[in-house]
């Protein structure tokens, strides 16, 4: 499978780019470049500096939301919100792997699944869209699939959507989609109101800052109600 226009992808995060070439850069991976004539820079650059500034992002935002609890606990929580795991959770939720340009090699292999090349490239779009669009760009993006709460460093992220997913696959012919319902608030301050439908019948409603947010909200109370929450 080809790589999808990124156009997609900026409807996706809902930013525009001043200049696509940097998306582009943050899309391509070693083996794509590698495999190209003509000379392209691949994304390793940008995941260094986008791995800067999410741990900036991140960390301001535990500082200001968590002042409850001693910085051992904040750094707890900020490797668990930083890490591959993390990440590959995100990028999932963006579908990231749809838009990158791999090389023969890895397409074949799996590359637009595997977790390590998914975390990095996401690191690599937040990098983008600080050059971009500066701080405020990146941290709007960041912030958008911080969780509401941070009551245990375990619990500081929960990919509920892949969890749910995952049940569901077990059963090929169900067919799992969420639908935005409702949103109130200002553009600064905005609540959106998701539902999480299996085969037309709802399954999970949640609420949230941001679409994804919600999403995951949805996706937490359905598995609640299945008796298979991680």
């Amino acid at each position: 499978m080809q790589a999808k226009p990124q156009s997609g992808l900026e409807q996706r995060i809902g930013y525009q780019f001043r200049d696509p070439a940097l998306l582009r850069e943050a899309l391509c991976h070693s083996s794509y470049a590698n495999e190209q004539r003509k000379a392209l820079h691949c994304n390793e650059r940008l995941e260094f500096l986008g791995d800067s500034v999410l741990s900036i992002v991140v960390s301001k935002h535990l500082f200001t939301h968590c002042t409850h609890l001693p910085e051992g606990e904040l750094t707890k929580i900020r490797a668990s919100l930083v890490c591959e795991r993390s990440l590959h959770g995100w990028a999932n939720q963006i579908g990231l792997g749809d838009y990158l340009l791999l090389g023969h090699g890895e397409i074949m292999s799996g590359g637009r699944e595997r977790p390590s090349i998914l975390a990095d490239a996401f690191e690599a779009v937040i990098a983008a869209l600080f050059l971009d669009g500066g701080m405020d760009a990146a941290r709007k993006f960041i912030l958008g699939f911080m969780p509401e709460k941070f009551d245990r460093p375990s619990n500081a992220f929960h990919d509920y959507k892949t969890a749910l997913q995952e049940v569901i696959q077990q059963n090929p012919e169900e067919h799992l989609e969420y639908v935005l319902v409702g949103e109130e608030g200002p553009d600064h301050a905005k609540s959106f109101h998701m539902e999480v439908r299996l085969n037309s019948n709802v399954i999970g409603r949640g609420s949230g800052k941001s679409k994804k947010i919600a999403e995951q909200m949805a996706a937490k109370e359905a598995l609640e109600l299945m008796g298979a929450e991680p």
